[in-house]
């Protein structure tokens, strides 16, 4: 017989070898496929001019709008004023959802007219994937402005409110982003805007036309609103339809008084909200799946 080994007669057992201590793993190649998509989309939305001029719009609006509702509110002396102002300083989200909607119908109606999608596809086959791509940055992106813009309303108010009358002697304490109520409202209200963003997103992936996709979802935001209140006489379906539409639902993320008397919890409204936005995304994942380019 051969002598063992110097290895073996010590005792050591053969290990494979150890990898460098600076390499990292090697990731899944669903997971490398998955981020790289996210890497394209965000390379396509920072490169086009557009995206971030209608973000600093949406925050533009958002906080204008807001400081000019702040501006011509007024209480009184004499009579209580039933005001919630968290919600009063970010009446700007009502509006800015409509700049936030064409950004993200643009964002894939733009690649249909251009062509570009085929080019997206091409490289990502797996269309459902490179849709969730497009959707994951462009909601970290409009909520990284929707929070400026929330921001920036709450500190419009807590510099407006108080020569109005909102004073801490009437019951209005000063607006903060450290109070409860108020950061809820704050970080609800971009939450709102990136839902808002993913529901337009998935209505143009449907339709696939800009003009189309825009006018349908920009509808389905501003009329039940208007409906809601021509059916003041009927409260049954006035209820029904601030419950379950999305934009009535979505907003009552922003009432910090009263919240028995809503027809929907906060949180549950923005539930609604998001419950309409995977909807849509799903069903533009499926046409983006079965449909050619």
């Amino acid at each position: 017989m051969s002598p063992a080994p110097p290895a073996q007669r010590a005792g050591l057992r053969d290990t494979p070898p150890r990898q460098p201590a600076g390499r990292r793993r090697p990731l899944h190649p669903a997971c490398a496929r998955i981020r790289d998509a996210q890497h394209a989309e965000w390379t396509k939305l920072r490169t086009v001019a557009g995206t971030f001029w209608l973000l600093a719009a949406a925050i533009a609006v958002t906080v204008t709008v807001s400081a000019a509702a702040a501006a011509a509110s007024r209480c009184p002396a004499g009579p209580a004023c039933p005001v919630d102002t968290p919600k009063l300083t970010l009446t700007g989200i009502q509006l800015g959802q409509a700049v936030i909607a064409i950004l993200a119908v643009l964002a894939i109606s733009s690649e249909y007219s251009t062509g570009m999608i085929r080019t997206t596809l091409t490289a990502m086959p797996r269309r459902p994937a490179a849709l969730a791509a497009k959707a994951i940055v462009l909601a970290l992106l409009v909520l990284a402005a929707g929070a400026i813009a929330a921001a920036g309303s709450v500190l419009a108010g807590r510099l407006i409110l108080p020569g109005h009358g909102f004073t801490a002697a009437r019951g209005f304490p000063t607006l903060s982003l450290a109070d409860g109520p108020v950061q809820r409202a704050a970080a609800g209200s971009a939450l709102y805007l990136a839902l808002i963003a993913l529901l337009s997103l998935g209505a143009a992936t449907i339709v696939r036309d800009s003009a189309a996709a825009a006018g349908g979802v920009l509808g389905l935001l501003y009329l039940p609103p208007i409906i809601a209140a021509a059916l003041a006489s009927n409260p049954h379906w006035q209820h029904r339809i601030e419950r379950y539409a999305p934009m009535n639902a979505g907003l009552t993320i922003e009432d910090t008084t009263n919240l028995h008397g809503l027809p929907i919890s906060p949180w549950a409204g923005l539930g609604v909200l998001a419950a309409w936005a995977a909807a849509a995304l799903l069903t533009g994942g499926l046409v983006l799946r079965l449909r050619d380019a």
